[in-house]
């Protein structure tokens, strides 16, 4: 499961690689190391018809009856999209693009009896931008006891069978990464039938194990 990635570009690159139209976000980091629950920027279609740049939180709202004691702490990876939890944000309104240029994987075959360290995989010795397809959604509840009840907006992104380069790391499964903006373009647009067919693993070619992103930004 990916709970770790980077995103190492700057909004006016975010934005022509997804022609986006507005930037609501106020980010423009160099580097950024996101995890569960971090705001992160996302491209998403807005009510008023923009295509925005904006700052969610990662982790959608958990199914009710997964969810132990009073926190959610949320829902990363999303793979059954024919589950009736996740359905309802299969529409064009719900859907968003997750910008990076590298993501993590645990690898357990590095282990060597303390934490199981991560493997990063990106489009090239030099991370290229792309994105992985996702879904976002408002929500009212309580991630951390100790703050309440709170109004979040929450991303997640789907994932998809492992190519042959994450396999032998992660054999349950990859994020689905869009690399084109046709294929963005695609995925903010296009009717169901059509968009999931982009629930897909990249071609073993477009990807590669890369070193750790060097001393990223971490922000919460």
């Amino acid at each position: 499961m990916c709970n770790l990635y980077n995103v190492r570009s700057n909004r006016e690159a975010i934005l022509d690689l997804t022609r986006g139209m507005v930037d609501r976000s106020g980010w423009n980091e160099p580097s950024l190391q996101v995890y569960p629950n971090y705001r992160a920027p996302v491209v998403r279609n807005a009510p008023d018809g923009a295509r925005e740049l904006a700052m969610l939180n990662w982790g959608m709202p958990t199914p009710p009856q997964f969810v132990k004691g009073k926190a959610d702490r949320g829902v990363t990876n999303i793979r059954n999209v024919n589950s009736p939890h996740w359905r309802r944000s299969l529409g064009i309104e719900s859907r968003c693009v997750v910008p990076f240029t590298s993501f993590a994987e645990p690898d357990p075959t590095r282990a060597d009896g303390g934490p199981i360290p991560n493997t990063w995989f990106a489009l090239g010795e030099e991370p290229r931008l792309a994105c992985f397809a996702g879904m976002w959604t408002p929500w009212r509840g309580v991630r951390r006891v100790r703050d309440g009840e709170q109004d979040f907006e929450l991303f997640a992104f789907l994932t998809c069978q492992p190519n042959g380069v994450v396999a032998p790391i992660h054999p349950k499964a990859m994020p689905v990464v869009l690399t084109e903006p046709e294929e963005i373009e695609t995925w903010m647009t296009a009717p169901w039938e059509i968009a999931r067919e982009l629930q897909r693993p990249l071609p073993d070619d477009m990807l590669m194990i890369v070193p750790p992103p060097a001393s990223p930004l971490r922000e919460s």
